[in-house]
């Protein structure tokens, strides 16, 4: 079987394709390898170090709904018919591959089937679609730097599921085990930040009464 990379450099640059991709177009290239396929797809627009708005938060109910079934389970993931039909412009999706293939390939090169459990395992799916679940969860978050670090462990543990390798999904477990501490410092520092700007003014408000 061809490498990831190999397969998506083929899929949207050497065959020629129609101006948009549906998620149903997606699934037949994944074959087999749905969960981790999808996850490193959909998690790359937010892990990489380039501009992408609009992304985190509907792909980060994909990525939490795609945890939910992995934990549960599944085979292969379900989605409702409405979207397996929707589409993505060809042109915006090749931007978004052509920027991830070099990160992919880094992957690829340290990557090999061992720890297989870890990705293979109910326990092991358990845990790393834990992980993807707290990380979808936090991109939904609105605030900076909430988006990038755990798009990177989902993409991290995604291309671990692909190759069966459980080191590489370790490794995707502690980013993601940094990402959660850094989201959750930053919701509290946001909240003690309100909270003491709010006091603050509350305070103004009543030095300026007679």
């Amino acid at each position: 079987m061809a490498k990831f990379s190999v397969e998506l450099h083929n899929f949207f640059f050497s065959e020629e394709r129609a101006d948009s991709v549906t998620l149903v177009d997606i699934l037949e290239l994944a074959g087999e390898r749905t969960f981790g396929f999808l996850l490193v797809l959909l998690a790359l627009p937010s892990a990489l170090p380039v501009p992408a708005p609009g992304y985190s938060i509907p792909f980060g109910i994909v990525i939490l709904l795609l945890a939910v079934q992995l934990m549960m389970g599944r085979s292969r993931p379900w989605f409702p018919q409405w979207f397996r039909k929707r589409s993505l412009k060809t042109k915006q999706a090749q931007g978004i591959i052509k920027a991830g293939i070099p990160w992919l390939r880094r992957l690829e090169s340290i990557s090999k089937p061992r720890y297989a459990f870890v990705c293979t395992s109910h326990t092991g799916q358990l845990i790393l679609g834990g992980a993807i679940a707290l990380m979808g969860l936090s991109m939904l978050i609105p605030l900076p730097l909430t988006n990038t670090l755990p798009a990177i462990g989902v993409f991290i543990i995604g291309f671990s599921l692909l190759e069966d390798d459980g080191a590489i999904g370790i490794m995707g477990l502690t980013v993601s085990a940094i990402a959660g501490a850094l989201s959750i410092t930053l919701l509290v520092a946001y909240w003690v930040g309100g909270l003491t700007l709010v006091n603050t003014v509350i305070d103004q408000i009543r030095n300026l009464k007679p």
